[in-house]
């Protein structure tokens, strides 16, 4: 068998594996569907914030405000708070305020990605620690100005958050409820994995493209050496701007997804532990290598919610003395470390460079 058959073959068996996974999982549960999508939400995060980072070589911290962004845009447009909030918008709408996903999608991306122009345009001669605090800064402005615009005129609900957000259609199909297809009982969690996991699959796919392409190559010699980039005549400033301008799409594309799914949004969901998990996946799974990048983001966002199962017979077994939810960190952390010392590149790191060219150069000496 030829390599063509084997590559043909890997990827029947995988479709045919995502194909009946959620239906495997739905057996034990839809609680183990939800960890599967939200695992494949936090894999399209990790993809836009490994062009930031991966690609570019830019530290960002405040990746989670792109995230917010997208999802409140949604909430905004897709839920009954502005039509009851503001009288004026009842008068224009009266059967309320229900802007489909399809028009938000375009509109809460495009705003994410100039908030990520907005960040790095006054960022572009920071590097490393100083970029990583500057951005984090970002991420906690954007996440306590959600927190706090319900004064004086009340947009965002404050903490409170905003809730009973319309489910997703697909071609007049309603994702937020169960179906029957074939006979076969279709659950809501079950038909937003597929959706998402598309959605997945399109963008791993731009990804690989912007890695081969010139920007992407580009992209690498700044994170390499920036000074030697632009002594090659590589504008850095505007390659800068557009890996954060392409990252943030990414965020504020996940944010709408999440906002629909999820039907409730709140400032709690974007703090800066989100962020510092987020750049833990792309770290975790091999910065700056697609598949890595993709482990790595389902690894971390299943871990938490399997470990659950592991904290409560373990503070069963103390008597109750340790809280389950600190428990349940203290493993992550814990795995995530030994992980790091035993795999210090990532557990599925990108080939090194020149690696394959090694064996040529040492015929050529032996010749």
């Amino acid at each position: 068998m030829n390599d063509q058959r084997k590559k043909l073959l890997l990827i029947f068996v995988s479709a045919v594996g995502l194909a009946i996974l959620p239906f495997i999982a739905q057996s034990f549960g839809n609680a183990w569907v939800r960890i599967i999508d939200t695992a494949l939400l936090y894999v399209l995060l990790a993809l836009g914030l490994n062009i930031v980072v991966g690609y570019a070589g830019l530290l960002d911290l405040g990746y989670v405000a792109f995230y917010a962004v997208g999802a409140y845009m949604l909430a905004l447009l897709a839920s009954p708070h502005l039509f009851e909030t503001f009288p004026a918008i009842a008068a224009m709408f009266p059967g309320g305020v229900h802007v489909p996903w399809w028009a938000v999608l375009p509109v809460g991306a495009a705003l994410a990605a100039l908030f990520g122009v907005l960040l790095g345009a006054p960022t572009l001669k920071l590097r490393g620690d100083y970029l990583a605090i500057v951005t984090l800064g970002f991420g906690e402005i954007i996440r306590v100005f959600l927190g706090n615009l319900e004064q004086p005129v009340n947009i965002t609900n404050g903490p409170r958050g905003l809730d009973r957000i319309d489910s997703m259609s697909v071609f007049g199909i309603n994702l937020g409820k169960p179906h029957q297809v074939f006979g076969i009982d279709v659950a809501s969690v079950t038909n937003y994995y597929f959706f998402f996991l598309a959605l997945v699959i399109l963008g791993v796919v731009i990804c690989y493209r912007l890695e081969r392409s010139r920007i992407g190559r580009a992209w690498m010699a700044i994170r390499e050496d920036e000074i030697a980039a632009k002594a090659m005549g590589i504008n850095t400033r505007n390659l800068k701007l557009l890996a954060f301008g392409m990252g943030a799409t990414f965020g504020g594309v996940s944010g709408v997804l999440f906002a629909t799914f999820q039907g409730f949004v709140s400032p709690e969901s974007f703090s800066l532990q989100e962020s510092v998990m987020i750049v833990a996946m792309v770290v975790l799974g091999g910065i700056g290598h697609i598949p890595g990048v993709v482990l790595g983001a389902l690894l971390l966002a299943a871990l938490p919610e399997v470990l659950r199962y592991v904290a409560g017979p373990l503070q069963a077994m103390t008597g109750g003395r340790l809280d389950a939810s600190i428990l349940r960190q203290l493993l992550i952390a814990l795995a995530m470390i030994g992980i790091m010392l035993s795999r210090p590149r990532g557990l599925w790191p990108a080939p090194e460079h020149g690696k394959s060219a090694l064996p040529a150069a040492d015929n050529n000496n032996a010749k």
